[in-house]
Protein backbone atom coordinates (compact mmCIF):
# COMPACT_ATOMS: atom_id res chain seq x y z
CA UNK A 1 0.00 0.00 0.00
CA UNK A 2 1.50 3.30 -1.10
CA UNK A 3 0.78 5.75 1.73
CA UNK A 4 1.48 9.44 1.24
CA UNK A 5 1.23 11.69 4.30
CA UNK A 6 0.06 15.15 3.17
CA UNK A 7 -0.40 18.19 5.43
CA UNK A 8 -1.18 20.83 2.79
CA UNK A 9 -4.73 21.05 1.36
CA UNK A 10 -3.28 22.90 -1.67
CA UNK A 11 -1.11 19.95 -2.66
CA UNK A 12 -1.78 19.27 -6.34
CA UNK A 13 -2.00 15.52 -5.71
CA UNK A 14 -5.28 16.14 -3.89
CA UNK A 15 -6.97 18.07 -6.70
CA UNK A 16 -9.60 15.38 -7.38
CA UNK A 17 -11.04 16.00 -3.90
CA UNK A 18 -11.07 19.80 -3.92
CA UNK A 19 -14.35 21.70 -3.32
CA UNK A 20 -16.64 18.66 -3.17
CA UNK A 21 -19.51 20.79 -1.85
CA UNK A 22 -19.49 23.06 -4.92
CA UNK A 23 -22.26 21.25 -6.80
CA UNK A 24 -22.19 23.52 -9.86
CA UNK A 25 -18.46 22.99 -10.27
CA UNK A 26 -18.40 19.26 -9.58
CA UNK A 27 -21.32 18.35 -11.85
CA UNK A 28 -19.37 19.83 -14.78
CA UNK A 29 -15.85 18.91 -13.73
CA UNK A 30 -16.36 15.26 -12.84
CA UNK A 31 -17.86 14.07 -16.16
CA UNK A 32 -15.42 16.25 -18.12
CA UNK A 33 -12.43 14.79 -16.27
CA UNK A 34 -13.74 11.23 -16.26
CA UNK A 35 -13.99 10.80 -12.51
CA UNK A 36 -16.47 10.49 -9.69
CA UNK A 37 -16.12 10.37 -5.90
CA UNK A 38 -17.08 7.32 -3.84
CA UNK A 39 -17.61 8.06 -0.14
CA UNK A 40 -17.21 5.48 2.66
CA UNK A 41 -15.50 2.09 2.69
CA UNK A 42 -18.78 0.31 1.93
CA UNK A 43 -19.49 2.36 -1.19
CA UNK A 44 -15.88 2.08 -2.38
CA UNK A 45 -16.08 -1.70 -1.93
CA UNK A 46 -19.23 -1.84 -4.06
CA UNK A 47 -17.57 0.27 -6.77
CA UNK A 48 -14.59 -2.08 -6.83
CA UNK A 49 -16.89 -5.12 -6.93
CA UNK A 50 -18.53 -3.61 -10.02
CA UNK A 51 -15.15 -3.43 -11.72
CA UNK A 52 -14.59 0.31 -11.34
CA UNK A 53 -10.98 1.47 -10.97
CA UNK A 54 -9.75 3.96 -8.34
CA UNK A 55 -7.49 6.87 -9.23
CA UNK A 56 -6.57 7.38 -5.56
CA UNK A 57 -7.95 7.12 -2.04
CA UNK A 58 -8.10 9.87 0.59
CA UNK A 59 -8.22 8.79 4.24
CA UNK A 60 -7.49 10.06 7.72
CA UNK A 61 -4.89 8.19 9.78
CA UNK A 62 -7.40 6.55 12.14
CA UNK A 63 -9.18 4.88 9.20
CA UNK A 64 -6.17 3.52 7.33
CA UNK A 65 -6.86 -0.01 8.54
CA UNK A 66 -10.41 0.22 7.15
CA UNK A 67 -9.17 0.83 3.62
CA UNK A 68 -6.37 -1.76 3.67
CA UNK A 69 -8.63 -4.58 2.34
CA UNK A 70 -9.87 -2.24 -0.40
CA UNK A 71 -6.38 -1.29 -1.50
CA UNK A 72 -5.53 -4.97 -1.78
CA UNK A 73 -8.07 -5.11 -4.64
CA UNK A 74 -6.34 -2.22 -6.44
CA UNK A 75 -2.60 -2.69 -6.03
CA UNK A 76 -0.51 0.34 -6.79
CA UNK A 77 -3.19 2.90 -6.04
CA UNK A 78 -1.99 5.96 -4.12
CA UNK A 79 -3.48 6.42 -0.64
CA UNK A 80 -3.31 9.99 0.62
CA UNK A 81 -3.35 10.23 4.43
CA UNK A 82 -4.40 13.65 5.73
CA UNK A 83 -5.27 15.20 9.11
CA UNK A 84 -8.98 15.96 9.73
CA UNK A 85 -8.43 19.72 9.33
CA UNK A 86 -6.80 19.20 5.93
CA UNK A 87 -9.63 16.93 4.78
CA UNK A 88 -12.19 19.58 5.74
CA UNK A 89 -10.28 22.47 4.17
CA UNK A 90 -9.82 20.46 0.99
CA UNK A 91 -13.32 19.06 0.50
CA UNK A 92 -15.37 21.81 2.12
CA UNK A 93 -16.98 19.67 4.81
CA UNK A 94 -16.07 17.52 7.83
CA UNK A 95 -15.24 14.12 6.35
CA UNK A 96 -16.50 11.50 8.79
CA UNK A 97 -17.31 8.45 6.65
CA UNK A 98 -13.88 6.85 6.78
CA UNK A 99 -12.56 7.38 3.28
CA UNK A 100 -13.07 8.98 -0.11
CA UNK A 101 -11.97 7.50 -3.40
CA UNK A 102 -11.52 9.28 -6.71
CA UNK A 103 -12.73 6.71 -9.23
CA UNK A 104 -12.35 6.45 -12.99
CA UNK A 105 -15.81 7.09 -14.47
CA UNK A 106 -16.87 4.20 -16.72
CA UNK A 107 -17.89 4.95 -20.29
CA UNK A 108 -21.61 5.32 -20.86
CA UNK A 109 -23.38 2.46 -22.61
CA UNK A 110 -25.74 2.83 -25.53
CA UNK A 111 -29.47 2.81 -24.78
CA UNK A 112 -29.83 -0.45 -26.73
CA UNK A 113 -27.13 -2.20 -24.67
CA UNK A 114 -28.52 -0.84 -21.41
CA UNK A 115 -32.07 -2.14 -21.93
CA UNK A 116 -31.19 -5.38 -23.73
CA UNK A 117 -33.14 -8.18 -22.07
CA UNK A 118 -34.87 -5.80 -19.65
CA UNK A 119 -38.56 -6.07 -18.73
CA UNK A 120 -38.82 -3.07 -16.40
CA UNK A 121 -36.91 0.14 -17.06
CA UNK A 122 -37.05 3.41 -15.13
CA UNK A 123 -36.69 6.66 -17.10
CA UNK A 124 -35.88 9.84 -15.13
CA UNK A 125 -36.80 13.13 -16.78
CA UNK A 126 -34.99 16.22 -15.44
CA UNK A 127 -34.85 15.10 -11.79
CA UNK A 128 -32.28 17.58 -10.48
CA UNK A 129 -32.10 16.56 -6.82
CA UNK A 130 -29.18 14.18 -6.29
CA UNK A 131 -30.80 12.67 -3.20
CA UNK A 132 -33.89 11.70 -5.18
CA UNK A 133 -31.80 10.24 -7.99
CA UNK A 134 -29.84 8.12 -5.53
CA UNK A 135 -33.01 6.97 -3.79
CA UNK A 136 -34.60 5.97 -7.11
CA UNK A 137 -31.54 3.86 -7.93
CA UNK A 138 -31.76 2.13 -4.56
CA UNK A 139 -35.45 1.43 -5.21
CA UNK A 140 -34.65 0.16 -8.70
CA UNK A 141 -32.06 -2.25 -7.32
CA UNK A 142 -34.16 -3.43 -4.42
CA UNK A 143 -37.48 -3.75 -6.25
CA UNK A 144 -36.36 -5.44 -9.42
CA UNK A 145 -35.98 -2.80 -12.14
CA UNK A 146 -33.56 -3.96 -14.81
CA UNK A 147 -32.15 -0.61 -15.95
CA UNK A 148 -32.38 3.17 -15.50
CA UNK A 149 -32.21 5.85 -18.19
CA UNK A 150 -31.63 9.50 -17.26
CA UNK A 151 -32.46 12.56 -19.36
CA UNK A 152 -29.79 15.06 -20.50
CA UNK A 153 -30.70 17.50 -17.69
CA UNK A 154 -31.12 14.90 -14.96
CA UNK A 155 -28.74 15.02 -11.99
CA UNK A 156 -25.62 12.87 -12.22
CA UNK A 157 -26.16 9.37 -10.74
CA UNK A 158 -22.42 9.25 -9.99
CA UNK A 159 -22.35 12.52 -8.05
CA UNK A 160 -21.13 11.85 -4.51
CA UNK A 161 -24.51 12.41 -2.83
CA UNK A 162 -26.38 10.28 -5.37
CA UNK A 163 -23.92 7.43 -4.87
CA UNK A 164 -24.11 7.70 -1.10
CA UNK A 165 -27.93 7.75 -0.95
CA UNK A 166 -28.09 4.83 -3.37
CA UNK A 167 -25.80 2.89 -0.99
CA UNK A 168 -23.68 2.04 -4.02
CA UNK A 169 -26.53 0.38 -5.90
CA UNK A 170 -25.91 2.84 -8.74
CA UNK A 171 -22.99 0.52 -9.56
CA UNK A 172 -25.16 -2.57 -9.94
CA UNK A 173 -28.14 -1.27 -11.94
CA UNK A 174 -27.31 -0.78 -15.64
CA UNK A 175 -27.88 2.85 -16.63
CA UNK A 176 -27.02 5.43 -19.22
CA UNK A 177 -27.74 9.04 -20.09
CA UNK A 178 -30.10 9.79 -22.97
CA UNK A 179 -28.89 12.05 -25.75
CA UNK A 180 -32.42 13.23 -26.49
CA UNK A 181 -35.58 12.43 -24.56
CA UNK A 182 -37.94 12.24 -27.52
CA UNK A 183 -35.79 10.14 -29.83
CA UNK A 184 -35.09 7.81 -26.93
CA UNK A 185 -38.83 7.35 -26.36
CA UNK A 186 -39.09 6.28 -29.97
CA UNK A 187 -36.14 3.92 -29.47
CA UNK A 188 -37.84 2.33 -26.46
CA UNK A 189 -41.05 1.93 -28.43
CA UNK A 190 -39.20 0.25 -31.30
CA UNK A 191 -37.62 -2.14 -28.78
CA UNK A 192 -41.10 -3.21 -27.68
CA UNK A 193 -41.41 -1.15 -24.50
CA UNK A 194 -44.74 0.24 -23.36
CA UNK A 195 -43.93 3.72 -22.01
CA UNK A 196 -45.97 4.38 -18.85
CA UNK A 197 -45.82 7.95 -17.55
CA UNK A 198 -46.43 8.27 -13.81
CA UNK A 199 -48.41 11.49 -13.47
CA UNK A 200 -51.61 13.18 -12.42
CA UNK A 201 -54.07 13.38 -15.30
CA UNK A 202 -57.80 13.12 -15.77
CA UNK A 203 -57.45 10.12 -18.05
CA UNK A 204 -54.77 8.34 -15.98
CA UNK A 205 -55.30 4.69 -15.09
CA UNK A 206 -54.81 3.55 -11.48
CA UNK A 207 -51.48 1.85 -10.83
CA UNK A 208 -52.97 -1.38 -9.46
CA UNK A 209 -55.06 -1.93 -12.58
CA UNK A 210 -52.15 -1.19 -14.90
CA UNK A 211 -49.83 -3.50 -12.95
CA UNK A 212 -52.36 -6.33 -12.92
CA UNK A 213 -52.32 -6.52 -16.73
CA UNK A 214 -48.91 -4.99 -17.32
CA UNK A 215 -47.32 -5.26 -20.77
CA UNK A 216 -44.33 -7.55 -21.01
CA UNK A 217 -41.81 -4.69 -21.29
CA UNK A 218 -42.52 -1.46 -19.40
CA UNK A 219 -40.55 1.80 -19.32
CA UNK A 220 -41.72 3.74 -16.24
CA UNK A 221 -41.32 7.47 -16.86
CA UNK A 222 -40.83 9.72 -13.79
CA UNK A 223 -40.78 13.52 -13.90
CA UNK A 224 -39.06 16.34 -12.06
CA UNK A 225 -39.80 17.22 -8.46
CA UNK A 226 -41.55 20.51 -9.17
CA UNK A 227 -43.25 20.43 -12.55
CA UNK A 228 -43.51 16.70 -13.16
CA UNK A 229 -43.32 15.35 -16.67
CA UNK A 230 -43.28 17.61 -19.70
CA UNK A 231 -46.37 17.83 -21.86
CA UNK A 232 -44.39 16.33 -24.74
CA UNK A 233 -43.44 13.27 -22.70
CA UNK A 234 -47.03 12.79 -21.56
CA UNK A 235 -48.21 13.01 -25.16
CA UNK A 236 -45.61 10.48 -26.29
CA UNK A 237 -46.41 7.98 -23.53
CA UNK A 238 -48.51 4.90 -24.26
CA UNK A 239 -50.26 5.18 -20.90
CA UNK A 240 -50.53 7.68 -18.07
CA UNK A 241 -50.59 5.93 -14.71
CA UNK A 242 -51.39 7.38 -11.29
CA UNK A 243 -51.06 6.25 -7.68
CA UNK A 244 -54.44 6.76 -5.97
CA UNK A 245 -54.00 8.99 -2.92
CA UNK A 246 -55.96 9.77 0.25
CA UNK A 247 -56.11 12.51 2.86
CA UNK A 248 -56.19 15.37 0.38
CA UNK A 249 -52.63 14.61 -0.76
CA UNK A 250 -52.25 14.72 -4.53
CA UNK A 251 -48.90 12.96 -4.98
CA UNK A 252 -45.78 11.46 -3.40
CA UNK A 253 -42.16 12.52 -3.57
CA UNK A 254 -40.70 11.12 -6.80
CA UNK A 255 -38.45 8.63 -4.98
CA UNK A 256 -41.36 7.33 -2.88
CA UNK A 257 -43.55 7.15 -5.97
CA UNK A 258 -40.90 5.11 -7.78
CA UNK A 259 -40.85 2.60 -4.91
CA UNK A 260 -44.63 2.18 -4.92
CA UNK A 261 -44.80 1.85 -8.70
CA UNK A 262 -41.89 -0.59 -8.94
CA UNK A 263 -43.31 -2.76 -6.16
CA UNK A 264 -46.56 -3.00 -8.07
CA UNK A 265 -44.94 -3.66 -11.44
CA UNK A 266 -42.41 -6.26 -10.27
CA UNK A 267 -44.19 -8.05 -7.41
CA UNK A 268 -44.93 -11.16 -9.48
CA UNK A 269 -41.22 -11.79 -9.83
CA UNK A 270 -40.51 -11.74 -6.09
Amino acid sequence: MQLHEIDDPDDDRLSDYRDLTDVALRRVREPDEGLYIAESAKVIARALAAGHRPRSILVQRKWVDDVTPLVAQAPGVDVFVVPPAVAEALTGYAVHRGALAAMHRPALRSVADTVAGARTVVVLEDIVDHTNVGAVFRNAAGLGADAVLVSPRCADPLYRRSVRVSMGTVFQVPWTRLADQRSSAAELASAGFHVAALALAGDAVPLDGFARDRPDRVALLLGSEGHGLSGRSLADADSVVTIPMAGGVDSLNVAAASAVALWALTREGR
